[in-house]
């Protein structure tokens, strides 16, 4: 049996080498089906570690409040399920009466707003408008453990002041200088000037933070008085004077914004540990939702390999009639065709492999992702590239197990 079973795949091999190109494109779809999907699983994967390296470098003990129900919670107030298009925009409805509502919870150290303000930021004549411009207060670099890299962060006797920090992408496309300490730019008819630079944000994609890199940080005051006292807050950043205490903290946040609300939960309070819990659920959910689409090419894969096969047999009835015709069984001819739809699947499926580990190492190369391909993934790869091999080369294997010999014989 074995000396038979060995046979078959050389027989195979032999048959995918007589038409090379044939084959390739046979497999085509299979290659492209495993290399979406494992790519994508890998972006998965990537970012939800990125996002677990960020919150644990902000530490576990951050609290951050956010317009609008992100979350469903149940009575216990476990986190059921994720709202995707609530609170995920920049602009909110938070206000400055919510921002003193967290400042005076029991036992919290600091509340930081961020607030957007709108506009265009003109630097020598030129005009960006992709610059997010935030207003906040002195102690956001403590509630991020961000450092300042060049320069300082402006204190609480310059919030009145119009200075200005900047992230390191803007530092570097809109200053052109890494250090653009002491030079200017015009907001709402206003002059700025730099006098810090943050050190490089490490933001994950589809986190649910803004890419502080691309941001300009002025004084909040500032910001109320550009935007009339009318800046809306998209984010409360607070931290408990314990970091034991901050599941207690939380939940003061809670109920004293819902009293200051009237009873109506129209913001969420999240915790580090639920914001990444978050992150993983909409990661997982667009992550499942993509690779899904990306599986429709293993099923038009494994349709072309049976097309190709259902002509195979065609192309080959003299042999299948000699080989019936000197004593082979229906089995024996069934197993020669469905080792030869496997073995084309199977080697599709190990080009998409290591196709999948080039495009995840360009990406880490050439782009901010940084995919993780886990053995797990080529395993599950490898295993779906066997399973359409054999259920799209069965009704192949079938149709030439069933032909009679002495049909077969006369066919021309």
């Amino acid at each position: 049996m074995r000396s038979i079973t060995r046979g078959n795949i050389k027989t195979a091999f032999r048959s995918v080498k007589s038409a090379k190109w044939r084959s390739l494109l046979t497999m085509l779809g299979i290659i492209i089906g495993i290399v979406s999907v494992v790519t994508v699983v890998s972006i998965g994967e990537g970012v939800k570690q990125q996002v677990v390296s960020q919150i644990n470098h902000r530490g576990k003990d951050l609290i951050t409040v956010r317009p609008g129900q992100l979350v469903n919670r149940d009575s216990k107030g476990h986190i059921t399920g994720v709202n995707l298009f609530s609170g995920m925009a920049t602009t909110g409805a938070l206000s400055d009466n919510d921002l003193q509502v967290v400042r005076k919870t029991r036992d919290v150290k600091l509340a930081v707003p961020l607030s957007i303000v709108a506009g265009p930021v003109v630097q020598e004549q030129k005009t960006h408008n992709n610059i997010v411009v935030i207003g906040t207060t002195s102690d956001l670099p403590e509630a991020l453990k961000q450092e300042v890299e060049f320069g300082g962060f402006f204190k609480d006797s310059d919030e009145n002041l119009n200075g200005a920090i900047v992230g390191s992408n803007v530092a570097a496309n809109v200053f052109g200088d890494e250090v653009p300490l002491g030079e200017g730019f015009t907001f709402h008819d206003q002059e700025f000037i730099v006098r810090g630079v943050f050190k490089e944000f490490k933001n994950a994609m589809l986190s649910l933070d803004t890419d502080f890199n691309n941001a300009i940080f002025i004084p909040y005051p500032v910001a109320r008085e550009l935007t009339n006292n009318n800046a809306s807050i998209y984010e409360i950043l607070a931290q408990p004077k314990d970091a034991q205490s901050a599941h207690a903290v939380a939940s003061s946040i809670k109920q004293n914004m819902s009293r200051a609300h009237g009873n109506q939960e129209d913001f969420t309070v999240l915790k580090q540990d639920e914001s990444l819990g978050v992150t993983n659920n909409i990661v997982n959910l667009l992550t499942r939702l993509i690779a899904g689409i990306a599986a429709i090419s293993l099923l038009v894969g494994g349709i072309g390999i049976m097309n190709v096969m259902l002509v195979s047999v065609t192309e080959r009835m003299n042999e299948i009639g000699i080989r019936k015709a000197i004593g082979a069984t229906s089995r024996q001819i069934m197993s020669q065709f469905l080792m030869e739809a496997t073995v084309l699947s199977v080697i599709g499926g190990i080009i998409g492999v290591a196709l999948a580990f080039v495009v995840n190492f360009l990406l880490r190369i050439f782009t901010s992702i940084e995919p993780i391909m886990s053995w797990q993934v080529v395993v599950i790869a490898a295993g779906v590239s066997l399973v359409v091999g054999i259920v799209f080369g069965t009704a192949p294997a079938l149709k030439a197990a069933r032909k009679d010999p002495i049909e077969a014989l006369r066919n021309e």
